[in-house]
């Protein structure tokens, strides 16, 4: 099981949109619980949390290191409000979290967009711990240093009312 960590910036339609489409992956077993991430206390946004059963966290721009600190599972998939994961994410992801070692820390899931800089940037990955990456707990407490993400074949888009 994981944990989901949602980061809001665009508010609670888009943290909605995003919590409906993990309701698959709770029932299948995937998700265990989910950490909301928002730079400041708000009342909406607290009473969505509170009827997905997730965690309202108040973190700095939506420190992933601060939800890490409130998740239950060890394996957490990091998210914006907004973020819709594609048909066959939930395989790809209970795949990898079954079969890989805390040390590889860092998988990445395809984000389908537009133009030679997001290409660019796709290419080129980081280390660094970005949405749509599933990502061991001990790298986002410093830990263990993540290796190169590994692609994973499952894609992620955003909602287009959310850009």
């Amino acid at each position: 099981m994981i944990t989901v960590l949602v980061r809001v910036t665009h508010g609670p339609e888009a943290l909605a949109a995003t919590l409906s489409a993990l309701v698959p992956a709770v029932a299948a077993g995937l998700i265990g619980d989910a950490v909301i991430l928002a730079e400041r206390q708000d009342e909406i946004l607290e009473k969505v949390a509170d009827a997905a059963g997730a965690t309202l966290v108040v973190a700095q721009r939506g420190s992933w290191t601060e939800g890490a600190r409130a998740a239950r599972r060890d394996w957490l998939l990091c998210l914006d409000d907004g973020d819709i994961p594609q048909e066959g994410w939930i395989r790809v992801l209970d795949r990898f979290v079954a079969l890989s070692k805390p040390e590889q820390g860092l998988a990445r899931m395809r984000r389908r967009r537009a133009g030679v800089a997001s290409a660019l940037t796709n290419l080129f990955a980081d280390s660094r711990v970005r949405a749509g990456d599933l990502v061991h707990r001990r790298v986002l407490m410093n830990e263990v240093r993540a290796r190169m993400p590994v692609r994973l074949s499952a894609t992620i888009e955003r909602d287009p009312v959310f850009g």
